[in-house]
């Protein structure tokens, strides 16, 4: 997803120092093709961290669809993270969920950025009320 710019590495120092600690994480480190440095996740933009996020829990999906003897996570849902991204990014980003809805998954965004309504013609809007909420299926 990202050009072959970054590489998400498992660390297990930082996996068995961080066990003592509530909340270590994963353990991970981010291998910076352009650069040639290892990063901190924590040291990833806000786009960064979307588009590394993104990705790992496709590749997590895919390990789940291996373990499960091939039993598939047919729908994937994107919250929010896409104001993050700059243009250039989000087109390569939605190329990415067409091609996985191309290929027979589900994928559900959620956002507010406005240039995903024009891209994503399949949308439910939600209109939110004192009364409570509505939806609107549009170009389903």
């Amino acid at each position: 997803m990202s050009g072959g710019r970054y590489l998400l590495r498992h660390d297990l120092r930082k996996t068995a120092g961080s066990r003592a600690r509530a909340g270590g994480g994963l353990g991970l480190r981010v291998a910076d093709g352009w650069t040639g440095v290892d990063r901190d996740p924590a040291t990833l933009s806000g786009g960064e961290s979307f588009i590394t996020s993104l990705a790992l829990a496709l590749g997590l999906a895919d390990v789940v669809t291996a373990e499960a003897g091939g039993a598939e996570l047919g729908t994937l849902f994107v919250d929010e993270g896409f104001g993050t991204l700059d243009e250039d990014t989000l087109d390569g980003v939605l190329d990415i969920l067409d091609g996985l809805r191309d290929g027979g998954r589900a994928v559900g965004i959620v956002s507010h950025v406005a240039e995903l309504r024009s891209r994503v013609t399949a949308q439910l809007k939600v209109t939110k009320t004192r009364t409570g909420s509505t939806l609107k299926a549009v170009g389903v």
